[in-house]
């Protein structure tokens, strides 16, 4: 296995890298200079640019619109707009509902959706998660009922990120209650506008409102937006976890992450030294650092494996389950870094300088990052079962 770059990969990656530098706005680069939170608009925006560049969906294949990128390519293109702190583009059009659509699709639906996907005239939001279903996912109980040329959607989804944005809905819905729960959910596609649909933004504690709950009441949704086989979405939906999945590796981010402690570390001083010089901080972050290039390598590995055609498999999980850990380590580190600074955010004056204002609220959101995608609990399983082959998984 050849883990190496090529010179075209590298006059790639110089590529991209000139391109940001010379095509991302003076006010989002002042944002991703303090990381700090962009508004939807910015990130649509940016959605525009990279769309107008042809970089917006580079996993696509051309036939649909995208870039035809090598798998070592469209690696590079992420980590590079990760380290460059850029808007974070939703993937739930791009990355999940896009695919799904490509692989499972009619044409009809596909010609429907994925062009308004692409331009970033349409933005999607996620509605797996319940209430009483979260890492259970198949114990979901948001049913869609046969009613002609229709199913009548009634229940509530929660966590669904940005859903007060979302022109549309993918959801998974039980469409018969009478077989075993995997076997009984279908995958709707839902108008964000249709009558009795209500998405109620919950603000986190790192100040944003990331997420809602989304209730569906008698919501009539055309058969016609039935995504893949009726019954048949949980199939569907594995099929988008194991993008989602390897995503949440986030090398990039948390090499910046790491990028960043280390000038806080030097721009603070304790006893006559920065910590920067202490033997126990740069021991501390070094360690951090080993973690990220192992995690780089198996990541690497994978992107070896999709030049070779192979689809992520269960080692998405592994990517899933370090590259998260590894995430909260960074922002961590960053928090006992600054002390009790840290614990001061949202433009204080002569509290935080404006350059680490980011640590604080960075630090409450990326919590969730081991539970999200699937919790990191789940992930263990799924690694011990299709992995190590445990039995009694």
């Amino acid at each position: 296995m050849d883990l190496s770059f090529s010179e075209a990969d590298l006059a790639f990656r110089d590529e991209v890298r000139a391109w940001i530098a010379a095509n991302m706005p003076a006010d989002l680069r002042a944002i991703a200079e303090v990381d700090g939170h962009f508004e939807h608009a910015d990130t649509m925006r940016w959605h525009r640019l990279l769309a107008a560049q042809g970089w917006v969906a580079p996993h696509w294949p051309r036939k649909f619109g995208g870039p035809g990128l090598t798998a070592t390519q469209r690696f590079m293109l992420t980590e590079e707009l990760e380290l460059a702190g850029a808007p974070l583009l939703s993937p739930f059009g791009l990355v999940m509902v896009g695919p799904a659509i490509m692989q499972f699709g009619t044409p009809e639906q596909q010609q429907r959706f994925l062009p308004k996907i692409l331009a970033g005239e349409e933005v999607w939001c996620q509605g797996y998660s319940e209430p009483g279903a979260g890492s259970d996912l198949a114990s979901l109980r948001t049913t869609a009922v046969d009613d002609g040329d229709a199913f009548v959607v009634n229940g509530q989804k929660t966590w669904t990120t940005y859903a007060q944005y979302a022109d549309w809905i993918f959801a998974l819905v039980r469409t018969d209650p009478s077989v075993k729960k995997q076997a009984g959910i279908s995958f709707l596609l839902i108008d964000m506008k249709s009558p009795g649909v209500e998405a109620r933004p919950m603000l986190t504690i790192g100040h944003t409102p990331a997420f809602c709950d989304t209730f569906f009441d008698n919501v009539r949704v055309p058969k016609a937006n039935l995504l893949g086989p009726l019954h048949g979405g949980w199939t569907v939906a594995k099929a988008l976890l194991g993008h989602e999945r390897t995503l949440i590796a986030a090398v990039g981010m948390s090499q910046r992450t790491i990028r960043r402690v280390k000038r806080i570390a030097a721009a603070t001083r304790v006893g006559g030294r920065t910590l920067l010089d202490d033997p126990a901080w740069r021991g501390r972050i070094a360690r951090l650092e080993i973690k990220l290039q192992a995690l780089q390598m198996a990541n690497y590995r994978a992107l070896a494996g999709a030049a070779l055609g192979h689809a992520p498999g269960p080692e998405s999980s592994i990517l899933k389950l370090r590259g998260s850990e590894i995430a909260q380590q960074a922002f961590e580190l960053a928090m006992d870094v600054m002390g009790p600074d840290a614990l001061s955010w949202f433009n204080q004056p002569g509290v935080v300088p404006e350059l680490e204002q980011w640590v604080g609220p960075s630090y409450c959101y990326n919590r969730a990052t081991t539970i999200y995608g699937g919790s990191n609990e789940i992930q263990k399983n799924i690694i011990a079962k299709m992995i190590l082959g445990l039995p009694g998984t």
